[in-house]
């Protein structure tokens, strides 16, 4: 018994020395406390004005952006905290494709932050981006879930990772021309048929990594207010800038 409470003792401290210890930042790579230092997250994760619409940076402290005055998405409102630029673009990749699940914590931190930065009504349901069954196999986990899970945890909200399903295999968006896109993801999302009655007048907030076009985000949107959703937010890590932007 005294050699298991030492066994156990030994790696809570190990836990708790690799969550709140020295660590080296992944963007500097200097020494500091957490993956990302803050002096790097105040360097490159500094809040600025976002359309509540599509969460991309605005010029002006206005609420909402031509692009969406002029075409409304079909989601209700979207938040990023950063823009898919360095370093945020060299770590995401990482983060989504060689198992960087150490990154998980600040990226979710940082979604967090962008939610309690705005004066909205807070969602009741967390449901993550869903990944197919083959590349769930390749990768190992679902970066989307990780996220939810993480950010549904802080902000005291229920998760349900296996409410919204993805019923067909997709191209990645990033590898397709932008006109493809929204063609891409058709189709490829449903509810679980069993459960439809959990969405029906809820308040709910996608998770993802990026969202690029927003085709997914647009079709998974339609799916859930199909299914009876009456609030349908899309909340990211980050966006990509507009073609032809700075």
């Amino acid at each position: 018994m005294a050699l298991t409470s030492a066994g156990a003792m030994a790696g809570s401290l190990s836990r708790a020395i690799a969550l709140h210890g020295p660590s080296l930042c992944a963007v500097c790579h200097g020494w500091g406390r957490g993956r990302v230092c803050a002096n790097c997250l105040d360097r490159f994760a500094a809040a600025v004005p976002r359309c509540r619409r599509c969460a991309l940076p605005l010029a002006a402290s206005v609420e909402v952006c031509g692009t969406c005055l002029m075409t409304a998405p079909p989601f209700d409102a979207a938040l990023a905290s950063v823009d898919y630029r360095p370093p945020w673009d060299r770590l995401m990749t990482s983060f989504k494709f060689h198992g960087a699940l150490d990154l998980a914590a600040v990226f979710a931190e940082a979604i967090v932050g962008a939610e309690r930065r705005r004066a909205a009504p807070r969602p009741s349901l967390v449901l993550p981006v869903p990944i197919g069954a083959a590349r769930g196999r390749e990768r190992g986990y679902n970066q989307a879930g990780e996220l939810a899970r993480r950010v549904a945890r802080r902000l005291d909200l229920a998760a349900e990772p296996d409410l919204l399903l993805r019923v067909r295999e997709t191209a990645h968006q990033l590898a397709l021309p932008l006109a493809e896109r929204a063609g891409n993801v058709r189709g490829a999302f449903a509810v679980e048929p069993r459960r439809r009655a959990e969405l029906r007048g809820r308040h709910i907030a996608v998770i993802d990594d990026v969202m690029t076009t927003a085709s997914t985000a647009a079709e998974i949107a339609g799916v859930l207010k199909q299914a009876g959703a009456s609030t349908v937010e899309i909340w990211v890590l980050a966006p990509t800038p507009r073609p032809g932007d700075a």
